[in-house]
């Protein structure tokens, strides 16, 4: 069984350092306009963006589709009482590649959604999971 450890040690204020791997991420909770840091609860939807564009991206390349201009949005609907959770959780993908791949892609974000990524298994744990393709 793998494990994951990250460690996180105060700056200052309530400014954070997350080390993983060797590599810093700052963590922040101070207002927006002086925050020097990510969100924490951002950083799930970020997360969720991460591990299904690189299942997306694995499997079309397997496939060999081409494509280009891919991306993914990700907005989340959160409570009003506290603790604030995201309720609901919306992917939207979107993606230029020729027509006739179109079912390629819907296949590769199916595989990604029901089987490969751990991180959209954990987030329908605790939220409704929409998941839309917008093609350009």
């Amino acid at each position: 069984m793998a494990t994951h450890q990250i460690s996180l040690h105060w700056q200052n204020n309530e400014l954070f350092h997350i080390n993983q791997n060797g590599r810093t991420l700052p963590i922040d909770g101070a207002e927006e306009s002086i925050s020097q840091g990510f969100r924490p609860k951002a950083l799930i939807l970020s997360a969720l963006a991460g591990c299904t564009a690189i299942d997306v991206v694995e499997i079309l390349n397997k496939m060999r589709v081409t494509f280009s201009k891919f991306s993914i949005q990700v907005e989340a609907d959160i409570t009003d009482e506290h603790p604030k959770v995201y309720h609901t959780v919306r992917l939207i993908y979107k993606i230029e590649l020729p027509e006739i791949d179109r079912s390629k892609m819907e296949k590769a974000v199916s595989l990604s959604q029901e089987k490969y990524c751990g991180v959209s298994a954990m987030v329908r744990k605790f939220a409704a999971l929409e998941v839309k393709i917008d093609y350009l």
